[in-house]
């Protein structure tokens, strides 16, 4: 049986589509594995050209763009059951900003209007949102989380919720620095390392730990790879559906990589810590 809605008087096409949610989630996920800047071009010369025996019946590029968000669901269950990785007991956080448009462009942009706000990060100011990240010694994805670009990073609400099945050690940068968000883990049975700022007394750490403090920039090769290799941030986002799709569909991307960088353990206990491949 058929559902029929009513949105403004308009009357609405209501057909099923030629293409599976399963096609549209393959072509989602290897656009971000490719080298492709421009989803439209990746979808109007690979997918419809050298791809055309694989997908015999498609889609438009247009209805393409305006079905690909039904598969949200499917997309972000799939991403949460079969993609994240586990907790080993030492978890690295950090967050990096999504811009939706350039500088020069705040005051007319219009489709984050409301949603997206300035922030300030390590490279200046934007206009956007904050992605959070956690991730075990492996490169593995644990958890993640989508903030507005002026939230702080020691926001306890969502650092709560990345941290619900983490345990043991977290290692972090200056940004989450606060006694108030260290005594919340540690009640949650986690342990907050930072470094400290200049004006703050040094306190004692044993070598295990501050080898793998000074390798917390290890979390960072993951945002480099989401944003220059997966095309997690763009500024030509049309939609706020889609940019979430795009988000899920990089992060998804990110989890098929045959080779992380990841850190070998196996030389902790003698002050040595190397960067490898798993």
């Amino acid at each position: 049986m058929k559902l029929e809605t009513l949105e403004e008087g308009k009357k609405r096409r209501n057909r099923s589509s030629l293409m599976s949610d399963s096609e549209i989630i393959i072509i989602m996920i290897d656009f971000h594995l490719g080298a492709h800047k421009t989803f439209k071009h990746y979808y109007n010369e690979i997918v419809s050209g050298y791809w055309k025996d694989l997908f015999p019946i498609r889609l438009s590029y247009n209805r393409f763009v305006e079905l690909q968000q039904r598969c949200f669901i499917v997309f972000a269950l799939f991403l949460r059951e079969k993609c994240l990785g586990k907790c080993t007991g030492i978890s690295f956080i950090d967050s990096t900003a999504l811009k939706v448009c350039r500088n020069q462009r705040i005051h007319n942009h219009k489709v984050f209007k409301g949603l997206a706000e300035r922030g300030k990060s390590s490279m200046g100011w934007f206009y956007g949102f904050k992605l959070h990240l956690v991730c075990n010694e492996k490169e593995e994805l644990l958890s993640f989380y989508l903030t507005k670009g002026n939230v702080d990073d020691r926001n306890p609400r969502h650092i709560q919720k990345m941290t619900e099945q983490l345990f043991g050690k977290l290692f972090a940068d200056k940004g989450y620095l606060s006694k108030a968000l260290w005594e919340m883990l540690f009640a949650d049975g986690i342990q907050l390392f930072t470094k400290l700022r200049k004006n703050m007394k040094n306190h004692i750490m044993n070598m295990k730990d501050k080898i793998l403090l000074r390798k917390r920039a290890i979390i960072e090769t993951i945002n480099d790879e989401l944003k220059n290799h997966c095309q997690v941030e763009h500024t030509r986002h049309r939609n706020t559906n889609n940019f979430m799709m795009n988000i899920l569909g990089s992060l998804i991307a990110y989890c098929f990589f045959s080779k992380k960088p990841s850190l070998n353990l196996q030389k902790v206990n003698d002050g040595q810590l190397l960067l490898g491949f798993a």
